[in-house]
């Protein structure tokens, strides 16, 4: 086995939410706070959300979504006859190899013992391991955080009401992002890798956070290593 690692910059090309959780509500203040280091109190991209976008948007990518009810893909949905195209099962494979292959990933525990018990799936360890992306040096002494007002236009009046203060960072700030993957001997390292790579290309396209409907989490990928 051996370990690559991929490392870079994630650029905000517009304003990122990613929330942090912080249900207190202060009177004329920022509704719905982005997630920051408990230490610091700067913002960061937790490691996870950026692989869970990464994932989500593979799995549309490779065509598996539909087959899933809602749910992670997973080795069990190998069986469906879409994967009658090789090409398409060489690439849902790929990617549980390198997300991981839990099977019946639910929110019921009960049903996830029910339907598929407790072990790994037919793929083994996951490869990937994505760090939480810690603001870039370049970007510390810079405006962290904006307010951004929403609100809802009533259809009838065409005033707006429901007004709320939305946190943002801003764009143009960076933050690092370091991805190690595991190459197991039996695995194809340029498939795993490229993977990742058509990863960092979809979120391009689409966006990171929430809110990427109104404009929210379009970025950039700077790879450096």
């Amino acid at each position: 086995m051996k370990i690559v690692k991929i490392k870079g910059q994630i650029e905000l090309l517009s304003g990122l939410h990613i929330g942090g959780g912080d249900d207190t509500m202060k009177i004329g203040g920022i509704n719905n706070g982005v997630i920051k280091d408990i230490n610091t109190n700067k913002p960061y991209i937790p490691g996870s959300s950026l692989k869970g976008k990464m994932r989500s948007l593979l799995e549309w990518h490779i065509g598996v979504v539909g087959i899933g009810d809602g749910n992670p893909f997973n080795s069990k949905l190998l069986t469906n006859n879409i994967f009658d195209d090789k090409e398409k099962k060489d690439s849902a494979e790929t990617l549980l190899k390198l997300f991981g292959d839990k099977k019946g990933d639910k929110d019921s525990a009960e049903t996830l013992l029910k339907l598929f018990g407790d072990k790994e799936g037919d793929f083994g360890i996951t490869r990937i391991n994505v760090g939480d992306c810690l603001l870039n040096e370049t970007s510390k002494d810079m405006v962290l955080s904006e307010a951004k007002y929403e609100n809802v236009i009533d259809r009838k009046s065409g005033t707006a009401k429901h007004p709320r203060q939305i946190e943002r960072v801003p764009a143009g700030i960076k933050f690092d992002f370091d991805i190690r993957i595991k190459i197991l001997d039996e695995d194809n390292e340029e498939k795993l890798i490229t993977m990742v790579k058509k990863g960092f290309e979809l979120i391009e396209s689409d966006y990171l956070g929430g809110s990427g409907s109104r404009g929210y989490g379009r970025v950039t990928f700077h790879i450096s290593e």
